[in-house]
């Protein structure tokens, strides 16, 4: 159950890009709204985040195909999110007195709302991404910033230094176990000045998010890590906050394959049971499956599967989500299965992706141990196809767009 609300924070959850690293999984989907780890979206972890910190008062600031994200979020009724001073308001771009577009970046989606903001006067406005896989309560940032009376407090975490250019960096004067004094701050610089990584969570005091909002609505680029945060340092009280568990960051396709594997193994990183992460149920009608039918032949290993599924075939270290089928004499290993996908007799998949409702035909084999092949969602597969690691399949192929009996590893299906 949700912890005592914090009328005084609101939040708001960028959450309205598709990533292009992400391919064929965020063609008809912002990548906060994409399956993950069987039954979830990414956006339930953020959300379930919020709930159990008593932050009860969000804005979801989105505009790539926000329909399944509208859908899943069902007005924040999952998390309990909607009463008095409580809610869930999707805040998509708009045309009104003064000419507004598309939002430009995060910086400027925001800015887009500041008048949602005015409204609820919040003493604390949280600005957190609505893509990352992790467990946090906000609390003790919250906490940590007012202590401080910060500006802005930014949360980090530390990462290798070979990944670390990858990530907005901050140099903090650690003057405890939670952090300190933000002393620099670079946006993906190589080489790093830091090992500690932007978590794109950030505690603003709400008249100083106006103030450096407004500024940047005059400039050309707007993005909090890129433009904000660096104009910020030596003007305003800013502090670097240190969170030192299990963050999954889910940019890319082997990324987040491997984020989903962490679900897995007899002491997973993501320990499920523990995180307790709340969903949607209704939503792709999942809690009004029957339950999954394990044949004569099923022989599962090390996974994950959930209700409406038919399994008579090998599965070993996979994700099937709901309404899967798999047939006698099938083997799908280290692969992840969207909704309603049918893997055919004889059929073998490694490293696989597949999103919503694609079938692979008798005989297949796709992929290997190199890399994550990954196919969209719709696609009919036909039998008896080598198709080699690495491959992307568009969505929505029928088996006539199959003219080749074998596809090389890296290739392109469109």
């Amino acid at each position: 159950m949700p912890t005592k609300q914090n009328v005084s924070v609101l939040a708001m959850i960028l959450a309205g890009g598709r990533v292009d690293e992400l391919s064929v999984l965020t063609f008809y989907r912002p990548k906060a709204s994409l399956p993950f780890g069987g039954v979830y979206r990414v956006i339930d972890f953020p959300m379930t985040n919020l709930m159990r910190s008593g932050i009860l008062l969000v804005g979801v600031l989105s505009q790539y195909r926000p329909y399944s994200l509208m859908e899943h979020l069902d007005h924040g009724i999952p998390w309990d999110m909607t009463g008095r001073r409580r809610g869930v308001y999707i805040l998509p771009p708009f045309r009104g007195r003064e000419a507004s577009d598309w939002y430009k970046g995060t910086a400027d989606a925001v800015y887009q709302n500041l008048e949602f903001i005015k409204r609820w006067s919040p003493e604390v406005v949280l600005i957190l991404s609505g893509d990352h896989i992790y467990r946090m309560d906000y609390r003790p940032l919250l906490d940590f910033h007012r202590q401080n009376k910060a500006d802005v407090t930014v949360a980090f975490t530390p990462v290798k230094e070979e990944e670390a250019s990858r990530f907005g960096q901050g140099v903090i004067e650690e003057v405890s176990p939670l952090g300190g004094p933000l002393k620099d701050y670079q946006e993906k610089v190589s080489p790093p000045v830091s090992r500690y990584a932007s978590l794109t969570i950030y505690a603003f005091r709400p008249e100083v998010l106006k103030e450096v909002l407004l500024a940047n609505a005059k400039e050309d680029s707007h993005e909090f890590g890129r433009d904000i945060l660096p104009k910020m340092l030596g003007t305003y009280r800013m502090y670097g906050y240190i969170f030192r568990g299990y963050w999954g960051y889910t940019r890319t396709v082997k990324e987040f394959w491997q984020t989903n594997m962490d679900l897995l193994g007899p002491n997973p990183k993501i320990d499920l049971k523990r995180w307790q992460i709340c969903t949607n149920l209704a939503h792709r009608d999942i809690r009004d499956h029957k339950p999954s039918i394990l044949g004569e032949s099923a022989s599962i290993c090390d996974s994950l599967f959930y209700n409406g599924s038919f399994i008579n075939g090998e599965v070993t270290r996979s994700i099937l989500f709901p309404g899967v089928v798999i047939e006698e004499g099938a083997q799908v290993s280290d692969s992840i299965l969207f909704y309603g996908t049918i893997i055919k007799r004889g059929a073998r998949l490694k490293r696989v992706i597949c999103d919503a409702e694609v079938t692979i035909g008798e005989g297949t084999l796709i992929g290997s141990e190199e890399d994550v092949t990954v196919i969209g969602s719709r696609t009919h597969v036909p039998e008896g196809l080598e198709i080699g690691s690495g491959v992307t399949i568009y969505p929505g192929l029928g088996r006539e767009r199959f003219s080749e009996k074998s596809y090389s590893s890296g290739v392109t299906i469109a």
